[in-house]
């Protein structure tokens, strides 16, 4: 629920727990993540488990080693925002108002000459 775009799955080395962040482990456990140099993660595009060091990272472990899944990214984190509820506007477009479309405010059926229609 902190990165909505979390490629990999970190087992925490004092609990031997998953998780997608450090606040995920500190909201559901007790004590400090503790640090090490080797971390295992867990692909979530094909589920299977690998070890990194830390101390030898570089470029080209930034990748699954199963699948090729480029795991590290840039975090998108929730964010508050306001929505208009109703019908998918695919389906139901009566909610969408084009801004570009300029309407007379004093047009109505009343007021209009339609005398060229009649007959």
């Amino acid at each position: 629920k902190h990165i909505l775009n979390a490629q990999v799955s970190i087992r925490a080395p004092c609990c031997k727990q998953w998780f997608d962040c450090a606040e995920c482990h500190a909201e559901k456990s007790d004590h400090c993540l503790r640090r090490t140099t080797e971390m295992v993660f867990l692909c979530k595009k094909c589920k299977k488990a690998f070890r990194k060091d830390m101390t030898e990272y570089d470029e080209q472990d930034e990748y699954c080693p199963h699948c090729d899944n480029h795991y590290v990214l840039d975090a998108l984190e929730p964010k508050a925002a306001l929505g208009l509820e109703g019908e998918d506007a695919r389906v139901d477009a009566r909610m969408l108002k084009d801004d570009r479309v300029k309407s007379d405010a004093q047009k109505s059926i009343f007021t209009q000459d339609l005398s060229s229609r009649l007959g």
